[in-house]
């Protein structure tokens, strides 16, 4: 039993020590870079009431949800995602402002999953939302906040992949899929298991020229130019109109100066249902997934009482200090504190000297001075 106490349970881990100070510098270089584009802070609760998270939000499935009750016998949940927290924050104290917002957060998220593969059960996030601006130039920001802020963080090698969920859309659309059966296709899509969308496909009985159309959506993938491939594979408008307002963003972006890190992909469609347009992922060397994940929102708030656009994106912290570690990033402003040793002779002198250090804002640890044995 005893032992127990002294370990975590699967999936989370103590950080202390070099790692520790490591994490609160990455931290702050984030929040550094974001907050320089007017991005304010905001705090959410850790668990909220499960209909923030439901399924009709279009967030985590609740098998994957820390799920419990309140005296009153409400169900809560511990956050697995900032983005619906954020919505309903800013539905319920910003319902008459009609101008842009700009949150900006960091804390801890949970998820209930078996499946670790290695995976954390509790991360550190830190995001931005911008609430209220619907154009090309906000995408654009967002995008171009995040590569910043990773190359201010310490982070050089990465790439951001943008797709936008809208070319896919159309052509569901023009291929008379319901809502569920796009839904179901995006899932086997996004977990690369081509084979069920293609029986999910073929027993539904899609026309054949629309059944390749979107299973070829995954081989879209690349620079900028594969932009044009993707345009001329379309005929219905709205997926015409998806991959005009990526080239838009595009030439946004090279206004910027990050075009270097954007590569463009069809085919990510991710997990959250929320998401309605521009979506992008942050991929880098030393880890196996996206250290950052982002996208347009337009009608999520819309579930909380408030009509609004947004766009937002979330740094997973713990994954960008794995591949800074595994890159050998050098993570500089770590200072080492001042040690000084005193004896109860020299006690007072010592602790005049550590106070003035401090007071020039040297870190200074006081340790008294082990007699030697004789």
């Amino acid at each position: 039993m005893r032992k127990k106490l002294v370990h975590t349970p699967e999936g989370v881990r103590d950080i202390y020590g070099e790692e520790k100070a490591k994490k609160t510098v990455v931290e702050h270089l984030l929040h550094e870079k974001i907050t320089a584009y007017g991005y304010r802070d905001i705090q959410t609760p850790t668990f909220e009431f499960f209909d923030v998270f439901s399924k009709e939000v279009g967030t985590t499935p609740s098998k994957e949800l820390y799920k419990f009750f309140d005296k009153e016998g409400n169900t809560l949940v511990l956050r697995p995602d900032f983005t619906p927290s954020i919505a309903r924050c800013a539905a319920k104290y910003f319902m008459e402002e009609d101008v842009p917002i700009r949150f900006c957060y960091q804390g801890n998220t949970y998820t209930n999953t078996s499946n670790l593969q290695g995976k954390l059960k509790e991360v550190t996030q830190m995001g931005a939302e911008l609430i209220g601006d619907s154009s090309v130039q906000a995408d654009a920001e967002m995008i171009a906040m995040t590569i910043e802020a990773l190359y201010h963080a310490g982070l050089s090698d990465f790439q951001l992949s943008v797709g936008n969920l809208e070319y896919f859309k159309g052509i569901c659309a023009e291929a008379g899929l319901d809502e569920e059966t796009e839904l179901a296709l995006r899932e086997f899509i996004s977990g690369k298991n081509y084979f069920g969308a293609e029986e999910l496909l073929d027993r539904i009985g899609v026309d054949k020229k629309d059944k390749e159309l979107l299973l070829k959506v995954s081989d879209l993938f690349g620079t900028v130019s594969i932009l044009e491939d993707a345009k001329k594979a379309v005929s219905n408008k709205r997926s015409r109109h998806a991959i005009e307002r990526l080239e838009k963003v595009y030439r946004t972006l090279v206004d910027y100066g990050v075009e270097k890190y954007v590569s463009f992909d069809l085919g990510m469609l991710s997990k959250y249902n929320y998401y309605t347009g521009i979506i992008f992922k942050g991929y880098t060397y030393g880890v196996g997934d996206a250290i950052v994940k982002g996208g347009r929102y337009d009608s999520l708030l819309g579930r909380f009482g408030k009509e609004a656009a947004a766009i937002g994106f979330v740094i997973v912290v713990d994954d960008l200090l794995a591949a800074m570690g595994r890159q050998n990033v050098i993570i500089s402003g770590i200072e080492e504190p001042v040690k000084l040793y005193y004896t109860e002779e020299t006690f007072k002198e010592r602790l005049m000297e550590a106070k003035q250090m401090r007071a020039s804002g040297k870190k200074v640890e006081l340790n008294e001075k082990k007699r030697e044995r004789a």
